[in-house]
């Protein structure tokens, strides 16, 4: 821990903004024949920032959009105490798994957790929730399993993808989890869909599996058979979170962070060993930041010359424009790991299946607010659970 306590009146550090701006936000009125920018009373509290361009579809099936964000006091005050509340003191929901590991093409294994007795309880063309953790996040975090708790009480089949190495998941290839490798996902997907057909299957991820669930929504647009995605506290630009992390009181989540990376290599170093000469196998197992891990290991086993360059193409900002089916945003103007930054607001407004909430406060993963709060659910539950299953309706017209 660093020696200088949390202060209730702490500001973000200051980021060197690359090409993704953040403009000033238009006001957005949903009427029942139109939706038009205007200056006036938007549909929405202002406490809370909408846009994109799918926002006249979206808008209107959101219960909660005309309420106030009213974080917990105290600790949704600050953006770190409310992120490391989130991640200690928030209730865990008991769920059991069932667990399907497959086969990748390239010899490797994912492990699928599977939510006990939903094959008996479910008919076959119940609507499916593919979960993405964040990064080292797997099954039992607690905010995936309170977001599997929200979609089973609505009737929704729920899968948590985790990513190789993830969840103590079986290890058969020098590859772990990254940000850019869309073919697992695409994999995962396929696999779903093959074993329930007559099935609408969606996806939420969260963190860097907001940023995996996103470059592959827009890096395979034409091969994906999602009907809908939501995406939360997505670090978007690898380049920007990357110098974000290391600024600060933030280097206690890149300490976190690295320290959950080297844990999972140790347990499959040997793998590593004497595959490629370019892994740094020390440096791997004692990382000093996140950044000297995926210099180290992650670049490497994608085949990248720098560990900028690997930043630099797994920038799910950059494919945000390609979405071509409906996707939610949601940010924290606070978020300590997913600088809002990053956020690419004018590729956001001009896709018509994309839109972005961005709340005043959150911290990562946190959103310590609602009738839940301070132990319960995030806020974003019920907004991900509206307009998934806004989405699930029209699916069910078709």
């Amino acid at each position: 821990m660093p020696s200088s306590p949390l202060s209730l009146t702490s500001t973000p550090p200051s980021i060197t903004l690359l090409h993704h701006q953040r403009p000033p936000l238009p006001t957005v009125r949903v009427s029942a024949t139109a939706a038009t920018t205007t200056t006036a009373m938007p549909d929405h509290h202002p406490s809370l920032e909408i846009t994109g361009g799918g926002a006249e579809r979206f808008l209107p099936a959101l219960s909660t959009r005309h309420l106030p964000y009213k974080p917990f006091p105290i600790i949704g005050w600050n953006r770190h105490l409310e992120t490391i509340f989130a991640a200690f003191f928030r209730t865990i929901p008991g769920v059991k798994y069932r667990r399907e590991c497959l086969r990748t093409k390239d010899n490797g294994t994912i492990a699928l957790d599977w939510v006990c007795g939903d094959n008996s309880s479910l008919p076959p063309d119940s609507p499916i929730l593919i979960l993405l953790p964040g990064l080292t996040g797997g099954s039992q975090d607690s905010y995936v399993k309170h977001m599997l708790v929200k979609a089973k009480s609505k009737g929704w089949r729920v899968v948590v993808f985790n990513s190789r190495g993830c969840a103590n998941s079986p290890v058969t290839t020098p590859q772990l989890q990254t940000a850019s490798f869309t073919e697992d996902t695409c994999h995962v997907v396929d696999h779903v869909s093959s074993m329930f057909p007559k099935a609408s299957i969606f996806g939420v991820g969260w963190s860097l599996g907001g940023n995996i669930l996103v470059n592959y929504l827009g890096r395979e647009p034409h091969r994906c058979s999602l009907s809908g995605a939501v995406s939360l506290c997505n670090p978007f630009n690898l380049v920007i979170a990357d110098e974000n992390l290391r600024k600060g009181f933030n280097n206690i989540y890149d300490r976190s962070l690295r320290g959950g990376l080297s844990a999972t290599f140790s347990k499959h170093v040997s793998l590593f060993e004497d595959v490629n000469d370019e892994y740094n196998i020390q440096a791997g197992l004692n990382p000093r930041t996140v950044r000297e891990y995926d210099e180290a290991i992650t670049r490497v086993s994608l085949g990248f010359k720098s560990v900028d360059e690997y930043y630099s193409n797994s920038c799910s900002c950059d494919v945000v424009q390609h979405v071509r089916i409906p996707l939610l945003c949601i940010q924290a103007a606070n978020d300590p790991i997913a600088p809002i930054e990053a956020t690419p607001y004018e590729d956001i407004k001009e896709n018509p299946n994309c839109m972005l909430i961005v709340t005043p406060q959150g911290g990562h993963l946190g959103w310590v607010a609602g009738d839940e709060a301070p132990f319960g659910a995030p806020w974003t539950d019920i907004m991900v659970m509206d307009f998934l299953e806004h989405l699930r309706n029209g699916a069910s017209k078709q």
